[in-house]
């Protein structure tokens, strides 16, 4: 007998293909076209230990928002789990951080995509893009998975050309690993780390696979074995593409350029495949802006529901089965910041707020009881003290952006329990 969801709920339609698909497209995006270049700057050839490191604190993570979404198959993921595990200030935190922080993601990949397909004039096409993707998104979550196995397809097309041009090229050379190790002491550990952390911010999409919990057909069993297989194919795809692009042109090269895939590919033989590499950071873009607002839309819908939003955004379109006013919300603000301000500056503070985001979510799987507690206990918390380092190595700016936009949450939330208080309940359903 097929389940029934409940009135008000969100319709159960993804399988695990599904699933893995929408985590490799919000992974294997504009973040594998773009991460390198600060990741090279920060620690050089060592960005391969950075890629290192934050593989193993995004395996932790995984280990924990799977095994946490097997138990809340719900919609809202670190949100709810925050909630459920550590008091609702906590899940409001990781929340607020995470539709604050992506929403800024949000506009950056949109002005992604008009840098690489118009680069002289990027504000229409960005405008455009979150336009039509928000349009997609607002008829239904079905045909998000299938628009993003299309672009994860195309873009693993072109970062198949990038590996082959860079290596086949005629520049690859293998004295440019060296040194490995950039400088010494604490310095070249800070750098380390700092690249670990822009490169975490390309490794954060596996969560939106817990996001999407209340609309994947048997959780329990598909989110645990979708998340960390989504995160196993990223780390093994950027690995081999920076190895690649280290060895065709260095890491001084990859540091000084904006667009460091077609850098490291137009400096050999093969750089006819330029234009292939930017059509694919441009599709990239895309999917990543595409699961972005599927995700950040979702969480927005699970905290409307339990009123740390406005309520009216906890609607479910009658026929598309998706939280249209919170989608239709999220798109309308891309689109202002898109129109208004240039958000790359941001970037750094949404990276931050998405660590603490991760921070919350290994600790309330570390509260987690039942057999798995002996193993999922160790990983929880290396994974917690990771991304608090992790967080704490990126710039000052950066940190105090972070620190200053989840304060001004707080004082959101503050104000609004203040006005509630002052409102007599109706009747005890009201509670909560």
């Amino acid at each position: 007998m097929p389940d029934v969801e409940p009135a008000g709920s969100l319709k159960r339609r993804l399988g695990p293909g599904d699933a893995v698909i929408i985590g490799l497209g919000s992974m294997i995006g504009a973040g594998v076209f773009a991460a390198f270049g600060p990741a090279a700057g920060a620690a050089g050839a060592g960005l391969l230990i950075g890629l290192a490191v934050a593989a193993v604190i995004a395996y932790c993570n995984a280990t924990s928002s799977a095994q946490l979404a097997a138990r809340y198959p719900e919609s809202g993921g670190t949100y709810v789990y925050g909630r459920r595990r550590l008091g609702a200030l906590w899940g409001y935190l990781a929340g607020w951080g995470f539709v604050v922080g992506k929403t800024a993601s949000c506009a950056a990949m949109a002005l992604t995509i008009g840098a690489y397909a118009w680069p002289q004039h990027p504000r229409p096409v960005a405008v455009a893009a979150a336009a039509l993707l928000t349009v997609v998104n607002y008829f239904g979550v079905a045909k998000t998975a299938q628009l993003t196995r299309l672009l994860v397809a195309l873009t693993l097309i072109a970062l198949t050309l990038v590996v082959i041009a860079c290596l086949a090229g005629g520049t690859a050379d293998a004295d440019r690993l060296s040194p490995i190790w950039p400088g010494g002491g604490l310095s070249a550990v800070h750098d380390v780390l700092q690249a670990a952390a822009l490169l975490f911010f390309a490794f954060a999409g596996y969560a939106r696979i817990a996001t999407l919990g209340e609309e994947v057909r048997d959780p329990t069993r598909t989110i645990p074995r979708a998340i960390p297989a989504a995160l196993g194919i990223a780390v093994g795809v950027y690995l081999l593409v920076g190895l690649s692009a280290l060895l065709a042109v260095g890491p001084d090269r990859l540091a000084a350029a904006v667009d460091p895939l077609a850098v490291a590919v137009s400096a050999g033989s093969l750089h006819s495949l330029a234009p292939a590499v930017r059509l694919g950071g441009v599709l990239a873009s895309l999917g990543v802006l595409l699961s972005l607002l599927a995700g950040v839309g979702r969480t927005t819908f699970a905290m409307a529901r339990e009123r740390d939003l406005p309520g009216w955004l906890a609607a479910v379109h009658p026929r598309h089965g998706v939280p249209h006013r919170a989608e239709l919300l999220l798109g309308g603000a891309v689109i202002v910041i898109v129109t208004l301000a240039d958000v790359r500056s941001a970037i750094g503070f949404s990276s931050f707020a998405i660590l603490v985001y991760y921070a919350i979510a290994n600790a309330s799987a570390f509260t987690l009881d039942g057999p798995q507690r002996r193993w999922l206990r160790p990983l929880a918390l290396v994974g917690g003290a990771g991304c608090v380092i992790l967080a704490f190595t990126l710039p000052a700016a950066s940190i105090l952006a972070g620190i200053g936009v989840l304060a001004v949450g707080i004082a959101i939330r503050a104000a609004r329990s203040a006005g509630c208080r002052k409102v007599p309940a109706v009747t005890d359903e009201s509670e909560g």
